[in-house]
């Protein structure tokens, strides 16, 4: 049984509405978009110096648009 992304209750699947819902907090959310807020919410499994060569980067990459 799947469990809330916000307070980590425990889902129930609504057939009728097609959705999953938090038997806690109320959250009604699609299987879709439980499995986006779940890949949002996990941890980033990137080192901080992966991170800041990521935004060297992607800095660079915006500089350089706006030269042309």
């Amino acid at each position: 049984m799947p469990y809330c992304p916000e307070c980590g209750g425990e889902m129930h699947y609504a057939i009728a509405t097609k959705h999953y819902i938090c038997k806690s907090c109320g959250l009604s959310v699609t299987q879709q978009e439980l499995w986006e807020l779940r890949d949002k919410l996990r941890p980033s499994t990137e080192t901080a110096e992966e991170e800041k060569d990521k935004q060297r980067k992607e800095y660079l990459k915006w500089w350089l648009s706006k030269k042309k």
